[in-house]
């Protein structure tokens, strides 16, 4: 089953984009039954493992602006600390059923977000230089992938379409970039919090590998737009689930 889960999360991050963190962890605490903090750690962990495969790609062809992703960490990662503080904190409080109400909620959130990125017209790269305020924004992005494991690919990506002048290519690879350098310290964190399944995370990474080369092979051959809003539907009543289940 663990397999199976990774393989088919993987592979359709690879066909439609949407965030790892935003599957696994509601799938890990509804179908697995993996405590919240747990899920969120692992779910991290996971998302870290799948896009190592995938950075090198567009470093290589340099697709990575490197200016643009130091001003997304300096706000990112201090964002992603106080978001796995606010987790652990909540954790061993006497509210843990508000875990649940919190990550179905933010699921539920970037679910919608995505939908409406999805029917509205695309937008052009900014021509305007204000790659200053990356930080700032960077830091709630950064926060809610150290609370909730969600939202660094669709909040990154807008974050860098409305502020800076990359290409559509450029904002793939350093969006793809800060998704992993988050999910990786983040992941750390919550690792060194105790808040993960190691077993677990074993399967799911190798069947999540075997997903992400899938992917890599059926990409361009699949009609992305249907399979991206029935995904983000699904997203929709797992995460309803989720905050029901709180």
């Amino acid at each position: 089953m663990e397999l199976l889960l990774g393989f088919v999360v993987a592979l359709a991050i690879s066909l439609t984009g949407v965030g790892a963190g935003s599957m696994m962890t509601p799938l890990l605490i509804l179908m697995l039954g993996v405590p919240p903090a747990t899920a969120v750690g692992t779910a991290l962990a996971f998302g870290a493992i799948v896009k190592v495969a995938a950075v090198p790609l567009y470093v290589i062809r340099g697709h990575v602006n490197l200016r643009v992703l130091g001003l997304l960490l300096v706000g990112g990662l201090p964002g992603v600390v106080a978001g796995a503080i606010l987790l652990d904190r909540l954790k061993r409080g006497p509210y843990y059923g508000v875990l649940y109400l919190a990550l179905g909620t933010l699921i539920v959130s970037t679910a919608v977000f995505h939908l409406y990125r999805v029917f509205r017209p695309k937008e052009r790269p900014s021509g305007d230089r204000r790659s200053r305020l990356l930080p700032w924004f960077a830091f709630p992005i950064g926060a809610e992938v150290g609370f909730s494991s969600a939202g660094a690919g669709a909040l990154g990506s807008l974050l860098l379409l409305t502020l800076t002048p990359l290409t559509a290519v450029e904002v793939i690879g350093t969006d793809l970039c800060f998704g992993l350098g988050v999910s990786l310290v983040g992941s750390l964190l919550q690792i060194g919090a105790g808040n993960y399944d190691g077993t677990l995370l074993w399967k799911l990474a190798i069947g999540g590998l075997c997903g992400a080369f899938t992917g890599s092979l059926l990409a361009g051959r699949i009609a992305q737009r249907p399979l991206r809003v029935g995904l983000l539907v699904v997203l929709i009543v797992l995460g309803c689930r989720l905050a029901l289940h709180g």
